[in-house]
């Protein structure tokens, strides 16, 4: 890929995202009142303080989950034209299973996945 190219796709990312930004601002909703800054969750009224402190575990488990979640979706490909692609996409893949499973090793020695 040239620098032309790869300028023009910084500039088009550059002007949709400062297009989307510009337009909610113009057509966005100008009025602000105390209510719609409040937090909402399911149309109930909070109780008590709004902002929690949740403990790290929470937050280690779901990236956790993302990375393996994330990562298993780039397999669907791969599987359904193993065929086609031959014995080095099935050596790559096994080889992606195995980093995959030390990875989950990993995280399962580091009691990363323990729920307490």
């Amino acid at each position: 890929m040239g620098n032309e190219a790869i300028i023009m796709l910084l500039l088009t990312g550059l002007v949709l995202v400062g297009g989307g930004l510009a337009a909610s601002i113009v057509l966005g909703p100008k009025r602000w009142n105390k209510v719609k800054e409040e937090p909402f969750e399911c149309g109930i009224e909070t109780q008590g303080p709004s902002w929690l402190q949740f403990r790290v575990g929470y937050y280690l488990f779901a990236i956790l989950f993302l990375i393996f979640d994330v990562e298993t979706v780039f397999i669907v490909p791969v599987a359904t034209s193993i065929k086609e692609i031959g014995l080095v996409a099935f050596i790559e893949v096994v080889i992606f299973f195995v980093i995959l499973g030390l990875g989950l090793l990993y995280a399962w020695k580091k009691r990363a996945l323990k729920w307490e």
